[in-house]
């Protein structure tokens, strides 16, 4: 299966032979079931929230299946284009994010006193289209130098440079859960393409040096440090955004209390479609719902890692480990914030949140994964060996090989 999906087909004679399928089917059924139960529970989330807007009760889940048809548009064209061909983009396709982000400080739409981080109106998120960039720009940056990928000069200073001009033009909205997000994908790609631990380990002291100050002058950054620590000690001294989110998943119980008849929504749960919607999910189809959540978002996971192993080489390695890493750590981001086992962020919930940009960069890199799936599937047997792929990221330096099953 981790090399490719078949599918079984008699022919004329009664015989059966093998078809190769030309995309990776268990992945491409996951993100299914996960967009048909976001829309599901979207519908069920959104309907009080539109009326409020001064909407019909039906817009925000008809926007939503708009933005869920152009995300799998744009994952259908990704999966198609080889994903070589993002070097000829790369600058400016880094810049024009870049010019998104400074737009956005620029038109600084306000929104209740409070910048509202968008464009167009709403419809436009520069900063999640600037997590899935900088994965890919590093992607190739990193693949490009990984003979010096070790060297101060080289390859750390100018990677400093990339992550720190993205991160600081993403705090000046200010978007903090972004920012670190970046930081943090640009430190594991490091790791991935091959970097000495002690390069990974000043870059980490560092990162937190600089870090830990700015939760505190960040604008809600303290408030949101305070609610969090208070929250631990006592959940009912917890914000009230994470207590209404306590509130829904113990009403929910084991099994929930059936999809639409959730009240939690009703009664002042905040942001209820797009970054408390899993406190929904949990209220209504219960624990179980929520574990069956983690569990397609583990087997995505797996499914990612997986063509990342095959590969065909390792840009392709870096690309599908990256894109994987980040839309896993989106999920564990805002599935832990509504639990209270982190601090508040505005991380949306992948392919369930109602949100254009989010689904839309999502679905993309999904699309790009797709690819990375399909040209290893495309090239010859010796050429998809593994060994080419993720295990020459950690062994360049001398390290010991990633086991791996055998196979013949």
């Amino acid at each position: 299966m981790g090399e490719g999906t078949f599918v079984t087909k008699a022919n004329k004679n009664g015989k059966s032979r093998s078809i190769r399928l030309p995309f990776d089917v268990p992945l491409l059924l996951i993100v299914i079931v996960l967009l048909v139960f976001g829309l599901l529970m979207v519908y069920s989330a959104s309907w009080d929230f539109s009326i409020l807007m001064g909407e019909g009760p039906t817009y925000i889940f008809g926007r939503q299946v708009m933005w869920v048809l152009l995300g799998l548009v744009c994952a259908g064209i990704a999966s198609m284009v080889n994903y070589h061909y993002y070097q000829k983009i790369l600058v400016p396709m880094w810049i024009g994010t870049l010019v998104l982000l400074m737009a956005v400080l620029i038109v600084n739409d306000q929104s209740g006193g409070q910048v509202t981080r968008m464009l167009l109106g709403g419809s436009v998120q520069p900063s999640e289209l600037a997590k899935a960039v900088i994965i890919i720009y590093l992607s190739f940056w990193l693949y490009r130098r990984q003979d010096s990928i070790n060297d101060v000069q080289i390859a750390l200073v100018p990677l400093v440079i990339i992550l720190g001009v993205t991160f600081s033009m993403i705090m000046l909205q200010p978007d903090l859960s972004a920012a670190v997000t970046v930081l943090i994908l640009g430190v594991i790609l490091f790791f991935l393409a091959g970097g000495d631990w002690k390069i990974i380990l000043l870059v980490v002291v560092l990162a937190l040096l600089v870090g830990v100050p700015l939760i505190y002058l960040y604008p809600t950054g303290r408030a949101r440090m305070n609610a969090y620590l208070t929250g631990l000690n006592n959940p009912l001294e917890s914000s009230y955004h994470i207590q209404r989110s306590l509130e829904a998943v113990v009403k929910g119980g084991w099994f929930g209390v059936g999809i639409g008849q959730a009240d939690t929504k009703f009664t002042g749960l905040p942001l209820a479609p797009t970054d408390s919607i899993f406190a929904v999910v949990a209220e209504e189809t219960g624990i179980i719902g929520g574990f069956f959540l983690l569990l397609l978002f583990a087997l995505l996971i797996w499914r990612g890692l997986v063509i990342a192993r095959n590969a065909h080489d390792q840009l392709g390695a870096l690309l599908a480990f990256g894109l994987t890493t980040w839309i896993g750590l989106e999920a564990l981001m805002n599935i832990a914030v509504m639990v209270g086992l982190m601090p508040f962020t505005g991380n949306a919930l992948p392919f369930i949140s109602a949100g254009g940009s989010s689904m839309v960069v999502t679905l993309t890199s999904i699309g790009i994964i797709m690819n990375v799936s399909r040209t290893s599937m495309n090239q010859k047997t010796s050429e998809r060996c593994p060994r080419s792929a993720v295990v020459d990221l950690r062994r360049r330096d001398g390290r010991g090989s990633v086991s791996r099953p055998h196979r013949s």
